[in-house]
C-alpha cells in the first residue's frame, strides 16, 4: 500500500440537514431530548455487529476528545446491550433526517455550522477516532 494515500471507509461527507439536538428514547423507554452543542459523533449501531458492540461495550477511550452518541433504529430485542457501557438512545428519526440508512456507520457533526463534517462506516472504536482525528483540532 502506498503511505502516501490516506485510507478512508468514505470519500466525502454528502450534504444534508444536521438537527440542533436528539430526541430519542433510552432503551428502558425514558424520552430523551437534549441539545447538540459541539462537534458531536453519533454512532449508528445495530445488533449482531462485532464494531458496534465495541461502541456499546468498550469505555471508548480512544474517542475522550468529542461528544459521542449511540444511536439505533431500533431497541435490543437480544439483550445485547443490557449491560452496555455507553448508553444506546434510539432514535430512528434522527438515523432519517441524517440519512443513515446502514448501520454500523458514523457522522461527526457540527451542530453549530449545521453540517456534517465527515462520515464512515464503523469498524471499531480506534478506526473512527483515527478517521476523525484531524477534525478535531
Amino acid at each position: 500500500m502506498n503511505p502516501d494515500v490516506a485510507v478512508h471507509s468514505f470519500d466525502e461527507p454528502r450534504e444534508r440537514i444536521v438537527p440542533s439536538q436528539l430526541k430519542g428514547r433510552t432503551l428502558s423507554g425514558d424520552e430523551v431530548v437534549r441539545p447538540l452543542e459541539g462537534l458531536t459523533l453519533i454512532v449508528a449501531i445495530k445488533s449482531s455487529c462485532d464494531g458496534c458492540r465495541d461502541f456499546v461495550h468498550s469505555s471508548l477511550e480512544e474517542l475522550a476528545g468529542v461528544t459521542v452518541v449511540v444511536v439505533s433504529a431500533t431497541g435490543d430485542d437480544n439483550a445485547e446491550w443490557r449491560d452496555a457501557a455507553q448508553p444506546v438512545i434510539v432514535a430512528p428519526e434522527l438515523l432519517a433526517t441524517l440519512d443513515i440508512r446502514w448501520p454500523p456507520f458514523y457522522v461527526l457533526v457540527d451542530p453549530v455550522r449545521r453540517r456534517v463534517v465527515t462520515e464512515g462506516v464503523v469498524f471499531g472504536p480506534a478506526q473512527v477516532a483515527e478517521e476523525i482525528a484531524p477534525h478535531l483540532s
